[in-house]
């Protein structure tokens, strides 16, 4: 069993944030491509272009870019959407090496806890646990910038 649970961890990311604003707003701001390119980028990175078909089957294509110019393109597509309460779907780095480019799935959980939301998400399956870290790196990031845009009201 500890060898299992082990295996698990090292190909899956978790990140569990409670965000200080209500399910539906939280849940809008993942789903919109306006609210999107408001938040989504990792550290020095910013958010670019988002074109999404919010759909189940639909695809979206994102990137970001880097304060050096440089271009991080991903995709994906939408496998699930229960509305506001849970988000499925796919990602992948577009351009990358095979680590990078491996097409993963990314599950959201939005929980409403009195005007504020249990946020979860889920990503799998990582080849390496250095990979894995490096992601949970760069979702705290968006998170946090996310829970900032939020504290705004999303203006």
């Amino acid at each position: 069993m500890t060898a299992t649970a082990t295996t698990a961890e090292k190909h899956e990311l978790v990140v569990t944030r409670t965000l200080d604003a209500p399910r539906a707003l939280v849940f809008k701001a993942w789903t919109q491509p306006e609210h999107m390119a408001r938040w989504l980028g990792r550290g020095t990175f910013k958010a670019g272009a988002y074109h999404v078909d919010f759909r189940a089957g639909g695809a979206y294509r994102a990137s970001i870019y880097g304060m050096d110019g440089s271009e991080n393109n991903f995709f994906g597509v939408y496998r699930e959407i229960v509305e506001p309460e849970r988000l499925v779907f796919t990602f992948a780095w577009d351009g990358k090496g095979p680590e990078l480019a491996r097409e993963n799935l990314i599950t959201l959980t939005f929980v409403e806890l009195g005007g504020k939301t249990k946020m979860t998400l889920r990503q799998a399956y990582f080849a390496t646990a250095e990979n894995r870290d490096d992601h949970g790196k760069g979702w705290n990031q968006c998170i946090d910038h996310l829970a900032e845009y939020l504290a705004t009201g999303m203006r």
